[in-house]
């Protein structure tokens, strides 16, 4: 009966959103890149690309369906993975060198592409091949292979493609089933179109065309569905999609089908239900000028005062900042800070500390210690000390002198 699997599933889902939602934008313990990387930025309040209608109607088509090609298998290995040989027959320029943790019995895409996924726990390295081949001795060949610091914005060399034509990773973009039962889907999903432009915008690093038709679009364009999109007579695992598709879009990784969106091979999909997505056509997909958001051509780090957002600390005499939930750290001291760390310090991070005396006044911050160029922290009460800073990977370093003794507003 159809009616009693609609309902099950309904609550089914409304059951699993809470014990969901703290881990499925995570994978094997590792984030799928930085909260604050262009793949994981929201993108429903940046404007319309002024190519847009152009881009959909020669790129993906007008009238050509949206598809759920979900099929895309990974390995999860632990950090002491045996390292084996891998030679990259074709696009080896483009390449890191082997040797890679290629388990022995890993998974490979079905077709002619044969990507391999091999995510390495502990180390949150990335490790993706494209056209994976065993030979008879146990080594292996691939076209093109690429490794990823998830932990990290760095993006690969100008230039550079990996096992994507765009030169990006593949497993961040993809809509796992974890995810749809979370009920939130917090990055941008990959999709491939037939035809693109000999070009490439920011995140992406390389192009696959030889076409110089401007009515196309270039390697890593983002689109996102229209927000007047109706979504409310889909499935309720389909809208989960639908509105990750309004909110952070799709960033185009590879020529390919019209609209093909990659989720991972996973035998929990229901084959009939998100067959839904077919009667979406590209009239409601719109490009979406995400260049606003660029820090640096080369970093995957994104950043305005609309998504870089102020982070205000509550007070603790040993506070930890995590870099990740916002770039500007803004902190009243309410008491003596004795002592203070960062998490998640991700390279090509920019960083600006706001640090306030409370109504008394005289109270002592200590920088954390890796932490290089930190002022010394006004202590006038009702006065703000202001300082920039921008990261390694490792730690902060001072980029401006900073201010102190700022009287607040």
């Amino acid at each position: 009966m159809p009616e009693l699997k609609q309902l099950a599933a309904v609550g089914l889902m409304t059951a699993l959103l809470s014990a969901g939602a703290a881990w499925a934008q995570e994978l094997g313990g590792c984030p799928m890149l930085p909260k604050n990387n262009i793949w994981n930025t929201p993108v429903d309040t940046m404007p319309v690309h002024p190519n847009s209608a152009r881009y959909v109607e020669f790129g993906g088509g007008l009238d050509r369906n949206l598809h759920p090609d979900f099929g895309m298998p990974y390995a999860i290995v632990p950090k002491d993975q045996k390292l084996v040989p891998i030679t990259f027959i074709e696009g080896a320029t483009n390449s890191d060198p082997g040797p890679y943790p290629i388990p022995a019995n890993v998974p490979v895409e079905k077709g002619t592409d044969a990507h391999a996924l091999i995510l390495q726990q502990g180390a949150c390295k990335l490790w993706e091949i494209l056209d994976l081949k065993t030979k008879a001795d146990g080594t292996y060949t691939g076209y093109s292979g690429a490794v990823f610091d998830l932990r990290s914005n760095a993006l690969r060399p100008d230039g550079w493609t990996s096992a994507d034509a765009a030169g990006g990773p593949i497993l961040p973009g993809l809509v796992r089933y974890d995810e749809i039962l979370a009920g939130e889907i917090r990055h941008a999903v990959r999709v491939t179109v037939p035809k693109t432009r000999n070009e490439y915008v920011w995140p992406a690093r390389h192009q696959a065309s030889r076409s110089a038709d401007e009515n196309l679009p270039p390697m890593g364009q983002r689109f996102r569905l229209k927000a007047s999109f109706d979504i409310s007579r889909f499935h309720p695992e389909v809208q989960v999609l639908l509105r990750a598709l309004k909110k952070y879009g799709m960033m185009l990784s590879d020529n390919g089908a019209a609209w093909y969106l990659t989720g991972t091979d996973d035998p929990r999909w229901n084959q009939e239900i998100w067959a839904q997505i077919k009667t979406i056509k590209g009239t409601q997909l719109e490009a979406v000028d995400v260049s606003s958001l660029m820090v640096s051509p080369n970093s995957g780090l994104a950043g305005t005062v609309n998504t870089v957002a102020r982070q205000e600390l509550t007070f603790s005499a040993t506070p930890v900042i995590d870099l990740q939930a916002g770039n500007t750290i803004s902190l009243e001291l309410s008491g003596n800070v004795t002592a203070s760390s960062l998490i998640n310090v991700t390279d090509g991070l920019q960083v600006a500390f706001l640090i306030c005396q409370d109504d008394t006044g005289g109270r002592d911050f200590v920088w954390p210690p890796n932490v290089s160029g930190g002022m010394r922290i006004g202590t006038t009460a009702r006065t703000c000390s202001a300082q920039q800073f921008v990261s390694d990977g490792k730690g902060l370093y001072a980029t401006s002198p900073g201010a102190t003794d700022l009287p607040r507003p």
